[in-house]
């Protein structure tokens, strides 16, 4: 198995008759055959090659997932061209830029994203053909419909196969698959360029560290550009002959969001794929609905919970020693709570897999115990993108798991000299699923790629035992004084996760005497806090609120709660509350939901230098009275 297309044949073959692709259109999730899917595939990549696409080509792709999104995919690659996946989350000008940057020749487009191609349509010469996902009435001359392009190629197929044939058949393992762009957190994002082998060698690599049984389903909750999405969500799939459905897209982003727990519901999930800020809205709705239903549930789920962290351990010691005594217990308290929370869920699900960012530990820890592993991995879109993962069969929480096979893995210092075991560095990679480069950026291709390794700028070890332990990006570190180095992610995902009060935070410190920390509060949270219903809120009120953040920031202070989890030194020493939040609206975070450090402390330059005065240590200071006031009687969200 070389190409994707290959991997796709081979997939027909053996399912023919197993549902690959669910959709709900109407009150009901529908199946898709592989082989009903080939045939459109066909129709779909006849069409394109009817209407002059030739291999090597460009087209990008902009729509929410749904099946059309994988047969759009499949169609462009059966036809020797190359997909450029665009997130939904995009702008105008973002689209602009992917499309122009790609020389992509035609754009496919669902109808609820054709709006932000009005203008791009007029300013690109370039852009050929829009091609809408759905059916449309009275287009402009330069829009097809998908179902159109369908119908050419079914003719054509009928008339003459082998001009198809020939082409699909053409397509080779190095060929172009996709060009995918990072996020965007600059001005000028890079184009991944990602080969049909780099696809498929990723999908033999993931197999290697776990098993899908051709039954599964799983909801791909991430969109589909989504690198891990993308990789496991399509091609695991495809190649296990399991099915995938998609979430059913609403009016608005919001109504899709709201669909999600229904859909859970409908297709009953054996797996979902996650991100730790997906992770952490399904543990705060869990607690909220126990919380819901009174003292005695929430009393009996923090006994659950407490007996099974104990009886789990770090997950490789899960039952061993003294934790052998707690297992009945612990099936006990799985019968009588948990098993009704994994009811919401489908009944089905039988772990999650975590990409993206760092998982929390104790979100790890958490969906363990009541009974739905989640599984961190780590991975890059540059690497396809995964590189290692824990399983069901070997597992250790706060760790990134152990690396797939086929992948050379090592730990460099500053200088690129390998470090031994234990030693932490940057995390260096090499395999048959490492990019081919950066689309027409030499440069940036030339310092990431080096003798066929590839640089993630991720700081990580390896443990004696074989795990990953991945700490963040290397440019994100916290820089003291003294030149000692630490990265703030973990700790920026536990004070979020584990706080009441807080919604997002962003630890700096660049070779700075202390670390500070930038807080946006929960509106609604800290409205409860002091129990008004008006906006009639005073400096005391705003004390309150502080003290109770401060109260929960010291947990982290050695004997405490949370004072084993990270080392002292880099515990903020002075705390700046902020009035707007991190959202991809004021380009604070990037599509991935992932915040972006660098536009932060840009933004918030005179916070952060106010922050290293006398004065702000004190966090009842009069910058945060005022925050306060201003955040908690604003109308942001």
């Amino acid at each position: 198995m070389k190409a994707i297309t290959d991997l796709f044949e081979n997939s027909v073959r053996k399912y023919y008759n197993n549902a690959f692709l669910w959709q709900k259109t109407n009150d009901k999730f529908e199946a898709l055959s592989f082989g009903e899917t080939q045939k459109r595939v066909y129709q779909f990549s006849s069409g394109l090659i009817s209407i002059g696409i030739e291999k090597g080509d460009r087209i990008a792709l902009l729509s929410e997932g749904r099946n059309d999104w994988v047969i759009s995919e499949l169609g462009i690659l059966y036809a020797g061209a190359v997909n450029v996946p665009l997130s939904v989350k995009l702008n105008e000008q973002e689209i602009k830029f992917r499309i122009e940057h790609s020389d992509a020749r035609m754009v496919i487009v669902s109808a609820t994203q054709a709006k932000k191609l009005t203008q791009t349509i007029k300013s690109i010469a370039s852009l050929e053909k829009i091609i809408i996902l759905d059916d449309q009435d009275n287009l402009d001359s330069k829009f097809l419909t998908f179902s159109s392009i369908l119908e050419k190629g079914q003719k054509c197929l009928a008339i003459n196969p082998e001009v198809f044939e020939q082409r699909w058949k053409a397509v080779k393992p190095g060929d172009f698959a996709n060009i995918s762009y990072t996020s965007g957190t600059t001005a000028d994002p890079k184009g991944i360029i990602l080969t049909h082998r780099n696809y498929t060698a990723n999908v033999e690599q993931s197999l290697t560290l776990m098993n899908i049984p051709s039954d599964f389903v799983s909801l791909m909750i991430l969109p589909l550009d989504h690198a891990f999405a993308h990789t496991v969500g399509v091609y695991v799939m495809m190649f296990c002959g399991a099915s995938m459905a998609t979430v059913q897209v609403g009016k608005t982003p919001m109504d899709t969001l709201k669909n999600i727990p229904l859909n859970i519901r409908d297709i009953k999930p054996h797996l979902l794929l996650s991100v730790p800020s997906l992770a952490k809205n399904f543990r705060k709705n869990i607690e909220s609905n126990i919380r819901a239903k009174g003292k005695v549930p929430q009393y009996l789920f923090q006994i659950g919970l407490s007996l099974s962290y104990t009886y789990n351990g770090l997950g490789w010691n899960r039952g061993k020693g003294f934790r052998m005594f707690l297992q009945p217990l612990v099936k006990l308290f799985d019968k009588i709570i948990f098993q009704k929370v994994r009811d919401a869920f489908g009944g089905r699900l039988e772990f999650f897999v975590g990409g993206g960012a760092l998982l929390d530990i104790e979100l790890q820890k958490f969906f363990f115990a009541i009974g739905i592993p989640m599984l961190q991995g780590y991975g890059l879109s540059e690497s396809a993108p995964v590189i290692s993962s824990n399983s069901l069969a070997k597992l250790k929480f706060g760790s990134s798991g152990t690396l797939v096979k086929y992948l050379d893995l090592k730990i460099c210092d500053e200088d690129g000299n390998a470090l031994t075991i234990g030693e932490k560095g940057e995390i260096v990679v090499r395999g048959e699923n490492i990019m081919a480069g950066y689309w027409k950026n030499p440069e940036a291709t030339s310092e990431t790629l080096k003798d066929g390794w590839l640089y993630t700028g991720d700081l990580g070890k390896m443990d004696k035992n074989g795990f990953l332990f991945v700490y963040g990006r290397n440019k994100s570190l916290l820089i003291a004084d003294d030149g000692e180095k630490y990265s703030p992610e973990g700790m920026e995902e536990a004070i979020v996760g584990q706080s009441t009060y807080i919604s997002q935070c962003l630890l700096y410190n660049n070779q700075n005497p202390y670390t500070i920390a930038l807080l946006v509060l929960h509106k609604d949270v800290i409205r409860q806090a002091v129990k008004k219903n008006t906006n009639s809120y005073t400096a005391e009120d705003a004390k309150t609120i502080l003290k109770l953040i401060e109260s929960e920031l010291n947990e982290y202070r050695t004997g405490r709660k949370y004072g084993h989890m990270f080392p002292q030194r880099w515990l903020p020493s002075a705390i700046g509350i902020l009035v707007e939040g991190f959202t991809e609206d004021n380009h604070l975070m990037n599509s991935t939901m992932k915040i972006v450090r660098g536009k932060i402390t840009e933004k918030y330059f005179d916070n952060i230098n106010y922050l290293y005065t006398p004065e702000a240590k004190n966090i009842l200071n009069n910058s945060n009275i005022s925050s306060v006031l201003s955040f908690i009687t604003s109308n942001q969200k």
